[in-house]
């Protein structure tokens, strides 16, 4: 029997609620499955037992371009009612056992979802909803099950979840003892290397643990090996959470989707989430990989061991686990520059996310497409929401509640009224207030006045949050407000305390005080919210100076520079002495972290200035913002002209290359004195850095630089002439010719690298290191005739046919085209149109452009 063929016209997409939201009618008590590799034709025979939760019920497998060759129950042959979504077959009123075999096609699967292979070898990507394309399955995440699996094939190397059982010449066996949805489920089969180390837990278990790679990837695992360790005992530490198989597996694959899955005991990689050299990456790179690493990591109990019950829960996991990545980023680095890191994230990605078309709440209430929702709002503000419950309830108190959290849901698919429970039982607060951060969309706006009598001060704060698509009216949320109060001399009065806002407005006061402090709002950006309040240039330049919050100090330099560059790309008559002495003070204090000085003396993207503009009433102009940004870095590199050549010295770092965050800091301080040298030597600094620097951090910098000033031809070649074999690298060279180039220029120049032998739009690397990036290059997208638009959707109408999960987030560069004047808006329109007009256009790509129209 065959899988029915797809009709011509697809259906109109089924759109999915919470609120439908019904158990499986069958507990499924085991899963064997045997696979048969083969590149156009694997054999999947699955054999699993099934028992009924009540009488009557009829069987219902999800499953996708499967052929099927024959299906059983308990060894009788059936016929099941086949459609292109799966089956259905009458089941029995008693315990039972499926089977079927079907046949897939892996090297035709270029969607990177399933079943399919990389170069050669054979991989897995099943979250969310790819295991259907391998076997028919109740595929969704409450379902949890025991995995045992046989692979069989000449391919050295045979990997599945769990442990390793029998192994022999063409074949190898794994059992998972862990029950799992499928979205878990993995395998990999190949011509593979292994990076060997061990762990030995808090317990004395002794784990294997793997990094498995190409043939000349090898030196590029030890940073990773590190990484990982490192990330087991901070768990063990910090959240007291053990790993519980014999064996932990990593693999690196060039085509992936994402950035790496955490399978159970075999995270997928992409390859440039876990591969680091110090000639092949920079230092952004090798924090990246331990970042990244550590969240699949910590996957293993906030995503594995307690998983989601469906796919609205998807926070439940990511969330979680993304606050618990960035606990570890900030006890391995520097935890102020990780939360001004995280703070530029969330203003770059979800606050725009949160504003505009594609709004939806941390938990949605539909989908169409659930790969639509591996959002910035899912993950990011889910982490925010997670820092905001732990800064109100207490440290002591979170991690309590997490222990309980543990011993009461391990092996169960949960939602977020069961993690909110867990808080409200062990610190007897009520929470329903707060839960409105799951369920509101939108970004609160909190606005400030103050007063000052008798040696009291008042602060009034009011929270708004906008109407947002489906979203009309909306509730005052649970706020926490850090505060510190500073005296006119720059002491602090009051130490940071947390306010708790409840209501719409609403006042706190503080007494005592000798003078009227200068107010620090928002420390440690202790919520997800913007903050509307008039404040001066001279109360911003003051605090930028003596606020002790390095976050605050770092966003009150922020907003003194974003109301600057905002004046100057409305074309005012602007001072910018103030700004600029004050970055100066902070890049010349030698006390300070590098890292830190760099952030305050980098400018907001050019998509944040034109949101701003917006939000103050005005049409951003995308080439006006590109000028006045360049203006200010030109005004900074010739006032500090003096001090550039001793910040660049004192900051180069002499002896091996290291990855860690000190040596990191002060290469990065090195390079932004490089970038403003750039502008006053005509490249000559920056030429030296790139023939003498002896890792990538120093030569792609330099490389940068230069190309970004209109030079650098020879030293383009001679870098793709030294790394044309290394696909990561040329990733790189890619993506710096698109984003150093001038907004005039970068159409052009990103239409020629499409060009090139080596761009290949099945790669999902080299795509979004080309098209991303131009995406990314404000300016350059967003052209007056519409060029950028148009040349972006051309190349999004190609990628849908193949890949419809990276076309459809791609497409998510286009969700602001309401901000601009009407001639780029009506070309933005006609670009978005087209794509939406194309047949065959994927369910994928078809829900984010409808959403992004609007109309």
């Amino acid at each position: 029997m065959a899988l029915a063929l797809k009709d011509a016209t697809p259906a109109a997409p089924e759109t999915i609620y919470l609120k439908d939201y019904t158990p499986f009618p069958f507990t499924v008590e085991s899963v064997h499955l045997t696979f048969r590799l083969e590149p156009r034709a694997t054999r999947v025979i699955s054999r699993i037992a099934f028992a009924p939760k009540g009488h009557g019920a009829t069987l219902e497998l999800h499953g996708e371009e499967l052929d099927l060759k024959w299906a059983r129950i308990d060894g009788q042959e059936v016929t099941p009612d086949v459609t292109d979504k799966g089956l259905s077959v009458a089941a029995p009123d008693q315990p039972f056992i499926w089977e079927a075999e079907v046949e897939i096609s892996p090297e035709t699967n270029t969607a990177l979802e399933g079943l399919y292979m990389s170069n050669g070898m054979y991989c897995t990507q099943c979250e969310a909803e790819g295991f259907r394309k391998i076997t028919f399955y109740p595929d969704r995440p409450d379902v949890m099950s025991v995995f045992t699996v046989r692979i069989e094939s000449d391919l050295p190397v045979l990997l599945s979840n769990g442990n390793k059982g029998e192994v022999a010449a063409g074949f190898a066996e794994w059992h998972d003892p862990w029950p799992k949805p499928a979205y878990l489920f993995a395998l990999v089969a190949g011509e593979l290397v292994n990076h060997p180390d061990r762990f030995t837990t808090a317990s004395g278990r002794d784990v294997e643990l793997n990094i498995w790679v190409r043939d000349g990837d090898l030196h590029k695992c030890g940073f990773g090996m590190e990484a990982l360790k490192a990330s087991m005992r901070w768990d063990e530490e910090v959240y007291g959470r053990e790993y519980d198989l014999d064996i932990f597996n990593i693999v690196a694959v060039d085509d992936f989707n994402m950035g790496a899955m955490e399978n159970k005991g075999l995270n997928i990689f992409n390859s440039s989430c876990v591969l680091a050299s110090p000639d092949t990456s920079t230092d952004a790179n090798y924090e990246r990989i331990e970042a990244i690493i550590a969240h699949e990591y910590f996957h293993n109990w906030t995503g594995n061991r307690i998983t989601c019950r469906d796919w609205f829960q998807l926070c439940l996991k990511e969330g979680l686990t993304v606050f618990r990545d960035a606990q570890f980023t900030s006890d391995m680095r520097s935890a102020a520059v990780k939360r001004i890191d995280d703070a530029m994230e969330l203003r770059g990605r979800q606050f725009p996310e949160d504003n505009g078309p594609l709004s939806h709440p941390v938990r949605p209430e539909s989908f169409q497409e659930i790969n639509n929702f591996y959002t910035a709002t899912v993950y990011e503000k889910g982490a925010e929401v997670i820092a905001m419950l732990k800064r109100l309830v207490g440290d002591a108190a979170y991690y309590k509640a997490l222990e309980l959290y543990f011993t009461r849901h391990d092996g169960q698919a949960c939602t977020i009224e069961d993690w909110i429970a867990v808080f409200e039982e062990s610190t007897g607060r009520d929470l329903s207030q707060f839960k409105l951060w799951y369920s509101q969309s939108g970004t609160p706006r909190l606005s400030v006045a103050e007063t000052f009598a008798e040696g009291t001060y008042t602060l009034t704060f009011t929270q708004e949050t906008k109407p947002t698509p489906g979203q009309d009216k909306k509730d005052p949320k649970v706020i926490p407000i850090a505060v510190g109060l500073l005296s006119p001399n720059g002491d602090e009065v009051v130490p940071t305390t947390l306010l708790e806002m409840t209501e719409a407005t609403q006042s706190f006061t503080f007494e005592g005080l000798g003078a009227k402090p200068v107010p620090s709002i928002l420390r440690d950006f202790s919520a997800p919210v913007i903050l509307e309040r008039d404040v001066s240039p001279a109360e911003n330049a003051f605090l930028l100076a003596h606020d002790t919050d390095p976050f605050a100090r770092w966003d009150a330099g922020r907003s003194l520079m974003r109301d600057v560059l905002m004046s100057m790309a409305r074309g005012e008559s602007t001072e910018d002495g103030p700004l600029i002495e004050g970055i100066v003070t902070v890049l010349t204090d030698r006390s300070l972290d590098p890292s830190f000085r760099v952030q305050v003396m980098s400018l907001p993207g050019e998509s944040e200035l034109a949101a701003a503009l917006f939000e103050a009433g005005h049409t951003p102009d995308p080439d006006a913002i590109h000028g006045a940004c360049e203006t200010l870095r030109q005004r900074l590199a010739e006032r500090m002209q003096d001090e550039l050549p001793r910040l660049y010295a004192e900051n180069q770092v002499s002896g091996p290359f290291s990855p860690d965050a000190k040596s990191a800091g002060k290469r990065e301080m090195a390079n932004a004195a490089l970038g403003l040298t750039t502008r006053l030597d005509g490249g000559a600094l920056a030429a030296r850095q790139f023939a003498d620097a002896d890792n990538m951090t120093l030569q792609i910098a330099a490389l940068s630089r230069l190309v970004q000033i209109g030079k650098g031809e020879a030293q383009l070649a001679a870098f793709y002439e030294q790394w044309q074999d290394d696909r990561l690298v040329i990733d790189k060279w890619f993506g710096l010719q698109v984003g150093m180039a001038a907004p005039e220029r970068a159409v052009d120049v990103a239409r020629a690298l499409t060009a090139h032998k080596d761009f290949t739009m099945t790669n999902p690397n080299r795509f979004r290191a080309t098209l991303g990036t131009f995406g990314g290059h404000h300016a350059g997208f967003h052209r007056a005739d519409g060029s950028g638009y148009h040349f972006l959707a051309d190349w999004l109408i190609q990628l849908d046919a193949k890949n419809p999960q990276t076309t459809a987030r791609m497409c998510t560069l286009f969700q602001t085209w309401r901000r601009y004047d009407a001639t780029r808006q009506g070309e933005a329109r006609a670009a978005l149109e087209r794509i939406a007009g194309t047949s065959g256009l994927s369910r994928d790509t078809n829900e984010m452009v409808t959403r992004i129209l609007g109309d």
